[in-house]
């Protein structure tokens, strides 16, 4: 491709509303153009690297042997009420009537409509098992999309989804599916992790997240260097403290705390560690308020205590139900003298162990230590974890202890079992002629996403700098005043034609641009190797070749190497 003959939009300048490295760089490369809010244009540039990750994905999805189909994107009503979810999927769906008035939504996922397929199309568990996949654009109305692609309301997305007989072989495909993820992320150059996950609003039995690792990312993991643990927040279980509750030590007695409202800052106040202080959340059950006590220093985990009986759809207390219950202004809770008849206390597992503890004495501006479970205050309800892990946690595995690192999600796979099945009756004959539900698994991944995810992890202060199988071109020949001198002219023209005929994908920027403006443009676009003709190095017989990362163990400076061979080296070098 010849950059006169291409389209380049590159600027020095970002908005300032694009916050991320990556939205930033997107944006000044040239790759996308906002459209409107969370939607955006795939420029030429960009088109070109989505449909190398497209490529990449769709060869790994073949080998694993999914069959390739293409869905609507609009989907009727019907369907999600079949499930129960065209009222619980929320907002974030987009959804549109038609000129007759009838209901449809602009798909944000497809489990529906390929539940449809198959109880039309299987018959018999001879047909099992079917693994279908698609490459599509999906939408879901982001309440606040950001980010660029990283959290667009459109996006592309490869979902597959898998028909079975069994769970047994349901779990088979999982795992043939699971290792076609690591195929792919491996391939697109990326570092990433497999982590155990919650299930959420697919549902299923099982699930894995693979993220993409990044300290901009959302999503928090907790994993044990010493072992292959790995699970997102909202599922690592915290283990009960080792050692058992010890014996109380200390009398109850109050303290003033005049301005002391957070757990931090009475813990300051006293000059005890934060450790031993408990705070109270109250949260509505449905018409009913119920008490969670975590330890100071740790954080509420609202999908573990989503799990919990009758807490499917907890809200946190407003200041008036905290008032009518405990009458005292919220920074003062705690669980002593509470009504327990009509109040049910839920305790960490950290907190049950606790002994001594400071809290709040439900009275304005005072507190409460040496606080003791049995003595001072009933045993609490239930004994749950109901927190976030935190680093230095042991590992559920029981090897090790946990870390805490950032990622960036770009796949997902779920045994989704026979959830969606058995709402719209999608069976099969068994080979006993019974009638049974399909088992059914589902696999994600974030095409679009995984775009911005490499630049999250491949970037400098020059710009993008793309892993070999995701770059729009592998390598760029700046052609320094190509329409000035025949020299240059001639050998860049040659090189292009050697390259190209050897297969590989090189841009001749033949553009009458100064210099600068040609090696700028080549970094920010993030292209892995370049190579420079001008005519002071032809007078030599040599063209100047620089990568865009260095080679490990090597400065990655400019080198001069021989016209003559350039093609041969080059082709080696790119082989290598």
């Amino acid at each position: 491709m010849r950059a006169s003959q291409f389209f380049i939009s590159t600027t020095k300048e970002a908005p300032s509303e694009a916050e991320l490295v990556s939205h930033q760089l997107m944006l000044r490369a040239g790759l996308i153009k906002r459209l409107g809010s969370g939607l955006y244009t795939w420029m030429p540039l960009g088109l070109r690297v989505l449909r190398r990750v497209e490529a990449v994905v769709r060869e790994e999805m073949n080998r694993a042997g999914a069959i390739e189909l293409l869905m609507p994107a609009v989907q009727p009503a019907e369907l999600w009420q079949e499930t129960g979810r065209w009222a619980v999927f929320g907002p974030q769906m987009l959804k549109i009537k038609d000129r007759h008035q009838r209901d449809f939504c602009f798909g944000p996922t497809h489990e529906e409509v390929i539940t449809d397929v198959a109880r039309r199309e299987i018959k018999s568990y001879r047909q099992l098992p079917l693994n279908f996949y698609q490459i599509q654009m999906k939408f879901r109305d982001e309440i606040r999309p950001r980010f660029g692609v990283m959290r667009a309301r459109e996006f592309l997305m490869k979902d597959a989804y898998s028909f079975h007989a069994s769970r047994d072989s349901l779990a088979d495909t999982y795992q043939t599916m699971y290792d076609a993820y690591g195929r792919i992320f491996s391939r697109l150059g990326l570092t990433f992790r497999p982590v155990a996950a919650d299930t959420g609003a697919i549902g299923g039995s099982a699930s894995h997240e693979f993220h993409v690792l990044a300290d901009s990312g959302e999503d928090l993991i907790a994993y044990c260097p010493d072992s292959g643990y790995a699970a997102n927040v909202e599922l690592a279980e915290a283990l009960a403290p080792a050692t058992p509750r010890a014996a109380p030590q200390e009398t109850l007695r109050e303290v003033d705390t005049p301005k002391q409202t957070t757990c931090e800052d009475v813990a300051a106040l006293l000059d005890i560690p934060l450790e031993r202080t408990v705070k109270l959340i109250a949260v509505m059950a449905g018409d009913a308020l119920v008490v969670l006590l975590l330890r100071g220093d740790h954080m509420l985990n609202e999908v573990k205590l989503g799990k919990l009986d009758g807490l499917a759809d907890f809200r946190l207390a407003n200041e008036a139900e905290i008032r009518a219950a405990f009458d005292c202004p919220p920074g003062f809770l705690g669980p002593v003298g509470i009504d327990r008849a009509k109040i049910r206390v839920i305790a960490d597992r950290a907190v049950a162990a606790m002994s001594d503890f400071v809290c709040g004495a439900n009275k304005p501006k005072l507190h409460l230590a040496g606080v003791n479970f049995g003595r001072d205050l009933q045993e609490p309800d239930v004994v749950a974890d109901i927190r976030n892990v935190s680093p230095g946690d042991p590992s559920p595995d029981g090897h090790g202890t946990l870390l805490l690192c950032r990622g960036i999600e770009v796949g997902h796979v779920f045994q989704l079992g026979n959830k969606y099945s058995q709402a719209m009756n999608a069976t099969y004959l068994d080979e006993a002629g019974k009638t049974q539900a399909l088992e059914m698994g589902c696999y994600g991944i974030g095409v679009s996403r995984i775009v911005a995810s490499a630049i999250e992890q491949n970037h400098d202060e020059r710009g993008i700098i793309w892993p070999a199988t995701m770059a729009p071109f592998l390598l760029v020949i700046v052609a320094i005043g190509y329409g000035k001198s025949e020299m240059v002219k001639t050998a860049a023209d040659t090189l292009y034609a050697e390259l190209s005929a050897a297969g590989v994908d090189v841009l001749l920027d033949d553009r009458d641009e100064r210099p600068g403006v040609m090696f700028a443009d080549a970094e920010l676009i993030g292209i892995p190797h370049r190579v420079t003709v001008g005519e002071r190095g032809l007078k030599d017989g040599e063209i100047e070749y620089q990568p865009r990362r260095a080679p490990a163990g090597q400065s990655g400076d400019a080198q001069k190497i021989a016209l003559a061979g350039a093609t041969q080296f080059l082709k080696g070098l790119l082989e290598n």
